[in-house]
C-alpha cells in the first residue's frame, strides 16, 4: 500500500480534528461512561461464525518467573518478562461469547497495557486527548475504581497546534508501556520524563485510590525540552521516555526515543546512562538472567548492569532495516519487542525490503558472534510484509503477524482492511534452522495477539473488507497446533472499535480483554 494521498490524510485530519475539538471540551466523567456506540451496520454481519472448541493445553515450560514482576500472565503488554505474549489462563472457547465494553471518554480514551491485580482487578493506561488516565477497572463491569491523570504527551499539543496528528499514532511513550511489580504497583515513565512507582489501596470505606510510592526524575540524563501549552515553541530536544522494565536484581531499566538505556536504583534513586548515537528505540524491552534485550531500529543488543549499574553492552547484532519506514511500521527497524524463548534464544524481525524476515538468534554472552545466528525466515508477500507487534513465543515456536498498510485509525473506514495473514515458525530441536508450520490468512491489522496455553488458541483482533462498507471488528481464535480458525465474535462496528496497536490480554477469570479507540471490550464465554 502507497502512502497516505492528500484525500486520505485530509480524511485523517478531519476525523482526529473532529476527535480533539469535542476532547478539548471536557472528557466524560468516569462516573457518566457507558458502553461504546455501534456504527451503522452491525445488524449486517454475522455476531458469530465458527464453533466452539474444548480445550487443549499446549505442552511446555512457561518463561522463568521474574521475581520483581508479578505473576507471569498479568505483568504487562507482553504478558511478562520474556515478552512470550502468552497466559496460563484459558480464553474465550467459542461458547455463546458475550461482549462488553466501556467507553472511557468521549472520544479517544484507548487502554493499551492491561494488567491484572492479585484480587484479578484490571489496571490499565488509557489515552484520551486530554491525557492518559492510570485506571482501576472492575473486571466483570468495567467499572472505574479508581483513576490516576498523568501528565499529557507532547505529540497530543503537537497534533492539536500543528495539525499533524500521525504523531499521536506513531508515540509509545507517556506511560502506554508500563509493568506491574512482584507487590501490585504500576511502574511506568510519564512524559514529563520521570519514572513513577505507583500503588492502589482500598479505604475503610470501600472506595479505592491511587498513591504515588516513589519518584524518579530522569531530566538530569535526559533532554526534556518539550512541546507544552505553555512551550509551543521550544528550541532545545525533547527526548520521550519509552519503555521501563525491572533486571533480575531489581533495578529499573529506562529507554528513550532517541537512543538512550539507563538505569535507576530503587534504593538509593542512582542514575546512570547511555546514549546509542543516532539510533532510536520505539519497542518495550525484555529481560532475563543473563541481560537486558532491547532492539534499536538499527540492531539488537544485551545488556548487563555494572555494579554501579552503569549498562554495558554484552553484544550487538545488526540487521537489516531496509530502506525506509514501511505503511504499518513506527520506524525503519524492528518493529517487535525481543522474544526470550527455548534453549538460550532471542527472536526480532528485521525491516527489510521486499520480505520481512524472522530473526532467531542465539543470546548467550559468550557465544562467538559466527554462531550467534540461527536462522532468518522470510515472511508473507512480497513489498507487503511488516510487523509493529511483538512475537508470540511458547516453547521453540514463534507466530509472527503481518501489519502491513495499517497507519491510523482512519485508514481502516469504509470497509478497507489490510492483506493480513500470521505464520508459524519453529526453531529444529537441534537448533540447526527453523522451519515454517503454517501460514493463515487471518486479519489482524495492528493487535498484539496472544497465546493460551491452558486451552491452545491463538486470539487476534480481526477485520476483514466489506463491499458495503462496514467496518467490523471481531476476537478471532486461531488454533496455535494448525493455524485454523475455530470462531470468530463480533465485538464491535466503527471507527471507535478499531485496536490501534492495543494488545488483547486473557485475564484470570478468562475474560479476553481488546484496548479499542474508544476505550476497552471484554469478550467472554457466556456461563
Amino acid at each position: 500500500m502507497p502512502p497516505f494521498s492528500r484525500r486520505a490524510r485530509a480524511r485523517v485530519l478531519a476525523v482526529v480534528a473532529a476527535l480533539c475539538a469535542t476532547a478539548l471540551v471536557g472528557a466524560v466523567p468516569p462516573a457518566l461512561a457507558d458502553d461504546i456506540p455501534l456504527a451503522p451496520g452491525h445488524r449486517l454481519v454475522a455476531p458469530y461464525e465458527g464453533a466452539p472448541v474444548t480445550a487443549r493445553p499446549v505442552p511446555g515450560d512457561p518463561p522463568p518467573q521474574h521475581p520483581y514482576l508479578a505473576p507471569n500472565g498479568r505483568s504487562g503488554m507482553h504478558a511478562d518478562a520474556a515478552g512470550s505474549g502468552t497466559h496460563p489462563y484459558s480464553g474465550p472457547l467459542g461458547r455463546d461469547p458475550q461482549v462488553t465494553s466501556e467507553k472511557i471518554a468521549a472520544l479517544g480514551g484507548e487502554c493499551a497495557t492491561a494488567t491484572f491485580d492479585a484480587g484479578g482487578r484490571l489496571l490499565t493506561v488509557c489515552g484520551t486527548f486530554s491525557g492518559f488516565l492510570l485506571k482501576l477497572l472492575d473486571p466483570r463491569t468495567l467499572a472505574t475504581l479508581a483513576e490516576y491523570k498523568l501528565p499529557q504527551r507532547p505529540s497530543t499539543v503537537e497534533a492539536v497546534t500543528r495539525l499533524d496528528f500521525e504523531k499521536i499514532f506513531k508515540d509509545t511513550s507517556g506511560g502506554a508501556y508500563f509493568y506491574l511489580d512482584d507487590r501490585d504497583r504500576v511502574v511506568l515513565a510519564d512524559s514529563r520524563q520521570h519514572v513513577l512507582r505507583i500503588a492502589h489501596r482500598q479505604a475503610r470505606d470501600g472506595s479505592w485510590a491511587f498513591t504515588v510510592e516513589d519518584d524518579w526524575d530522569l531530566t538530569s540524563h535526559v533532554p526534556h525540552d518539550c512541546v507544552s501549552w505553555t512551550n509551543l515553541f521550544p528550541s532545545g530536544v525533547c527526548d520521550p521516555v519509552t519503555s521501563v522494565m525491572p533486571d533480575w536484581q531489581g533495578r529499573i531499566w529506562w529507554v528513550t526515543r532517541l537512543g538512550r538505556v539507563g538505569t535507576v536504583d530503587p534504593a538509593t534513586g542512582a542514575l546512570k546512562s547511555l546514549r546509542l548515537p543516532g539510533e532510536e528505540i520505539q519497542n518495550s524491552f525484555s529481560v532475563a538472567a543473563d541481560g537486558v534485550s532491547i532492539v534499536s531500529d538499527h540492531a539488537l543488543y544485551s545488556f548487563r548492569a555494572a555494579p554501579d549499574g552503569t549498562p554495558l553492552v554484552q553484544w550487538r547484532q545488526t540487521y537489516d532495516r531496509g530502506s525506509g519506514p514501511k505503511p504499518g511500521s513506527v520506524n525503519q527497524g524492528s518493529g517487535t519487542t525481543p522474544d526470550l524463548f527455548g534453549d538460550g534464544y532471542v527472536a526480532i524481525t528485521d525491516n527489510a525490503d521486499g520480505r520481512m524476515n524472522v530473526l532467531v538468534y542465539r543470546r548467550a554472552p559468550g557465544v562467538p558472534a559466527d554462531r550467534r545466528p540461527v536462522c532468518r525466515v522470510p515472511v508473507f508477500g512480497a513489498g507487503a510484509s511488516t510487523t509493529d507487534n511483538s512475537l508470540i513465543s511458547w516453547g521453540n515456536s514463534l507466530v509472527v503477524e503481518n501489519n502491513y498498510g495499517y497507519e491510523n485509525p482512519a485508514g481502516l473506514t469504509l470497509g478497507r482492511s489490510v492483506v493480513g495473514g500470521a505464520t508459524r515458525i519453529d526453531v529444529r530441536p537441534d537448533g540447526s534452522g527453523c522451519d515454517t508450520v503454517w501460514e493463515s490468512d487471518v486479519r489482524s491489522p495492528s493487535t498484539v495477539p496472544k497465546l493460551s496455553t491452558a486451552n491452545g488458541l491463538l486470539y487476534f483482533y480481526e477485520k476483514q473488507p466489506h463491499a458495503l462498507g462496514i467496518d467490523a471488528w471481531y476476537l478471532t481464535a486461531v488454533d496455535f497446533r494448525t493455524g485454523k480458525r475455530a470462531w470468530k465474535r463480533l465485538t464491535g462496528t466503527g471507527l471507535l472499535y478499531d485496536n490501534n496497536w492495543a494488545p488483547i490480554t486473557i485475564g484470570p477469570d478468562g475474560t479476553a480483554y481488546i484496548g479499542v479507540f474508544n476505550g476497552i471490550v471484554a469478550v467472554r464465554d457466556r456461563t
